[in-house]
């Protein structure tokens, strides 16, 4: 399993983890992944599977670098603390490697959130902090409001199709050494991948390569400078063609190919700005119910 730095500490991730968004595959698959190298589990208190992450990892806890996410209505300083209280209780553990923002909350100052946050990782609970579906706008202001932590990594979507993230987020996070992690790299579905793929250029390189289509778009997204990737999968079989999706190196030309003809959205500043603006009226709509 090829290895990452976690931003500009001296952890090392595995460049492919195990997600657990819509998690259904149990113990097993996850044991199976970590066996392969797998070692980066992410999880969420919204998912629901923070309690079979915690069984998985049973027994070999030390090994095992364990993120999860606290849900943006719970980003009041009393919330944090009781949020992620609840995840160590159902992960079974004393502390998580990483912990998340999931989404910015534009109705409680970032402020306190972040001094929140830096009260976890000052108390052991937390060893590094990290946000998800941050913008940069978001991620400056996050930093800006800490006062003697790092914030290390953004998890956000990116893959083939969707590439919204190269239009400054991704250079920014490089450039001030914050990890991207990676969640959806095959998609809701590789076939949404494919059918963006008229001249199946994918299939072309899987064949050239003795690989499969799965393992050329995990492929594709880790050979970006400070990204990891977690795809979810509830299949043993999956998950095994997942983990060694990172054994070998696209060449250049397939990248080329892959970049020229696979078709690709990315969402402009204005359209970025406009979801979070949305998102922001939803928060105040449910604040005031």
């Amino acid at each position: 399993m090829d290895h990452r730095y976690l931003a500009t500490t001296r952890i090392s991730l595995p460049a492919i983890g195990l997600g657990t968004w819509q998690y259904k595959g149990g113990t097993e698959a996850l044991r199976v992944g970590i066996a392969l190298g797998a070692c980066f589990i992410d999880t969420a208190e919204s998912y629901g599977s923070e309690e079979v992450v915690g069984q998985a990892i049973r027994g070999i806890r030390k090994d095992i670098f364990l993120a999860t996410k606290v849900s943006p209505r719970h980003f009041r300083p009393a919330d944090v603390m009781a949020a992620a209280d609840g995840s160590l209780k159902r992960l079974n553990t004393d502390y998580v490697d990483l912990y998340q923002l999931h989404w910015p909350n534009y109705t409680v100052p970032i402020e306190e959130t972040m001094r929140a946050m830096e009260q976890l990782v000052d108390s052991g609970k937390v060893r590094f902090i990290g946000v998800s579906n941050f913008f940069v706008r978001d991620l400056q202001n996050a930093q800006k409001a800490m006062t003697k932590h790092k914030i290390v990594s953004n998890q956000v979507r990116y893959n083939l199709i969707d590439r919204s993230i190269e239009l400054g987020l991704l250079e920014y996070c490089q450039k001030h050494n914050i990890t991207i992690i990676a969640h959806s790299p095959l998609a809701t579905d590789l076939a949404r991948i494919k059918a963006r793929d008229p001249e199946r250029v994918i299939d072309r390189v899987a064949e050239d390569r003795s690989i499969t289509p799965a393992q050329v778009a995990l492929n594709w997204c880790i050979s970006k400078a400070g990204i990891v990737t977690i795809p979810k999968s509830n299949s043993i079989e999956h998950v095994k063609e997942n983990c060694t999706a990172s054994e070998f190196r696209l060449f250049p030309e397939d990248l080329q190919l892959l970049d020229r003809n696979v078709r690709h959205g990315r969402r402009s500043s204005f359209e970025i700005r406009l979801r979070s603006w949305a998102r922001y009226g939803l928060q105040i709509f449910g604040r005031s119910q």
